[in-house]
């Protein structure tokens, strides 16, 4: 219903200028179809945009460096090599994508204003360039579309130049029709789910398996190829091509700005936003002429300040869940769904197996702190081993020591892989890889996302495929006692069904080792009990875990060993029995004076 009804919506917004327009007024038809070929140039450009800039949340000021090389290729190999523009079209493109690569491998590298300053710098820089090479690219006075051979014109589909509008038209209406398309795509496969979850919390996109540098260089990538075929279309177009014009800070900024109206990270917001800022802005200027030069950066301003105060999250962004509530059909919830975590009698624990992690001498440095030193510790198949201690003892370093957000400053880790070979994985992608998820102390929800949505994030480190990823995160959220709340905002649970997410997300992994980080502090009794009860059932199914606890009783009910951390040393080791009564544990616990109670 959703695709038909774009579909509809799609058509008429091409219907307008192409048919309506003319037939009710055909003295202004060529002013209404200027503006929108200019609406569904500008449209395009946002949607290739919001593929890095809502997607992946990579905040660009530099998307007119591919603007400007598709429309300086197309130009170029038309004059130089008297090629049509459709070849300069697609050669600028993959010059694009290139570029893309090098330019986002230093600047992904930045955080925040600095990474969206790199990217100014750079187009600065390219068009500086532009202007030096003037024997190709006519330096700042630019260059003419190259129109006539000897006194021939060159006009027609293949020069793409027309004297009628209405074929503008169509090409212009094409890029955004391929824009939205390969924005729809993106965002519902496993590449657009992960530069959602490096947006949302770059380190929880990371534990789920997630390589943040080369997602993001996908996104730039394809946001660069279709951002430079709308390029060499609107070169064409305006017939001329300048530094000025084509390298043009100002115009990546609307752009930009018109994906946040619209609504970031939404498939159509862009395209909303464009529509209601562009006509105004145009118009404005069509009508009042020279004595409105300069007025479309106030529609832009106002319009964004008005949007921003009334609906924060854009057009779609704000207006689009209020129609899902109003109008939309309510989702039945299966009963079966509500039901508690499994509990560990479901099925019968097998024998503990051979070492899957080793570690040896682990320590971890930062300036004259040591925050880990010299740490040991082995884990074996289907077993639970669980680290206590004092408040800054170094149990959470450890943890990442374990799970790669953090290298060793010496010693050294390797986990079995299924096939028995052993790996020493670098960074917290390969741990994934490896087989090692984690959890957080501080819960690291996807705060955007549903809760059906986190847990696919997870599932999607097993399978590429969005159908088989909604299954697993369906089926591993009933088990965590999720299942009632599979559409519901992450940022809307309880502390307790955090936590259970986080769990339920790294579940979705099928990991063979699971770091739980404190999922049971802050939990009530009856939510405590669950916990301990699905740490068995993951037990029970053959995945050792590794947990760090303050909850005792539940740390020694779950644990099969248990070892303890004091200022970053491992200070005792043992069943838990022998660790309730080790003097050095209670001493670090109590203090020596109640060192006694061992006995």
């Amino acid at each position: 219903m959703r695709a038909a009804a774009a579909i509809a919506g799609l058509f008429a917004l091409f219907a307008v200028p192409f048919w309506v327009i003319p037939a009710y007024d055909a003295e202004a038809a060529g002013f209404w179809q200027h503006i929108f070929v200019t609406i569904f140039v500008f449209a395009a450009m946002a949607c290739a945009w919001n593929i890095l800039g809502g997607f992946a949340g990579q905040l660009s000021l530099g998307q007119t460096i591919f603007y400007g090389i598709g429309g300086y290729a197309a130009a170029l190999m038309n004059q130089h090599f008297g090629l049509i523009p459709w070849i300069g079209m697609f050669a600028g493109a993959a010059v694009s994508v290139v570029v893309a690569v090098l330019i986002a491998w230093p600047c992904l590298r930045l955080r925040g204003p600095f990474f969206t300053l790199s990217t100014i710098a750079f187009l600065e820089v390219i068009r500086l360039l532009a202007i030096h090479f003037k024997d190709w690219t006519g330096g700042s006075a630019g260059l003419p579309v190259p129109m006539f051979v000897g006194t021939e014109l060159r006009i027609g589909w293949s020069w793409m130049l027309f004297r009628e509008k209405e074929n503008y038209l169509v090409i212009a209406f094409g890029l955004l029709v391929l824009a939205l398309i390969a924005s729809w795509l993106v965002r519902r496969s496993r590449l657009g789910f992960s530069l959602v979850a490096v947006r949302e919390r770059e380190d929880a996109a990371r534990a789920v398996g997630i390589n943040t540098t080369a997602v993001k260089l996908s996104a730039f990538a394809i946001s660069a190829g279709l951002t430079s075929l709308v390029g060499s279309f609107h070169g064409i177009y305006l017939n001329f091509i300048d530094p000025e014009t084509m390298f043009s800070l100002p115009t990546a900024i609307q752009v930009a700005m018109f994906a946040l109206i619209g609504g970031l990270g939404t498939v159509s917001g862009p395209i909303w936003g464009t529509l209601l800022v562009v006509p105004i802005a145009e118009a404005a200027r069509g009508w009042l002429g020279a004595g409105a030069n300069g007025l479309h950066g106030l529609v832009y301003g106002v319009v964004l300040v008005a949007v921003v105060l009334t609906m924060p999250h854009g057009l779609v962004g704000s207006i689009g869940p209020w129609l899902r509530r109003r109008f939309g059909a309510a989702r039945a919830v299966d009963p079966t769904r509500i039901a508690a975590p499994v509990t560990g009698d479901a099925i019968a624990r097998p024998p503990i197996g051979p070492v899957i992690l080793e570690a040896q001498g682990l320590t971890r440095r930062f300036g004259g702190l040591i925050a880990t030193n010299d740490v040991s510790l082995t884990l074996r198949e289907g077993e639970v081993l669980g680290v206590i201690g004092p408040n800054g003892a170094g149990k959470t370093t450890l943890f990442n020591l374990l799970s790669g957000f953090l290298p060793p400053s010496a010693g050294t880790l390797r986990v079995m892989m299924p096939d028995g070979s052993w790996v020493t994985p670098s960074a917290p992608h390969a741990f994934a890889a490896a087989g090692v998820a984690r959890t957080f102390q501080i819960v690291q929800p996807f705060a955007g996302l549903s809760v059906l949505e986190n847990v696919m994030l997870g599932a999607f480190h097993q399978t590429r495929s969005a159908t088989e990823a909604r299954r697993i995160a369906e089926e591993v959220a009933t088990r965590c006692g999720l299942g009632a709340l599979l559409l519901a905002e992450a940022r809307s649970l309880t502390v307790g069904g955090a936590k259970r997410l986080e769990v339920a997300r790294a579940l979705a992994m099928g990991p063979r080792i699971l770091l739980l980080d404190e999922v049971m502090a802050g939990l009530n009794p009856a939510d405590v009990t669950a916990a301990v009860e699905l740490v068995k059932a993951v037990r029970d199914s053959g995945v050792a875990v590794i947990a760090i606890e303050h909850v005792m009783a539940a740390i020694m009910a779950i644990s099969d060993r248990i070892i303890v951390i004091n200022s970053g040393r491992m200070i005792a080791e043992g069943t838990p029995d022998e660790i309730a009564r080790n003097p050095a544990v209670i001493e670090a616990y109590l203090g020596e004076d109640y060192v006694h109670v061992a006995a």
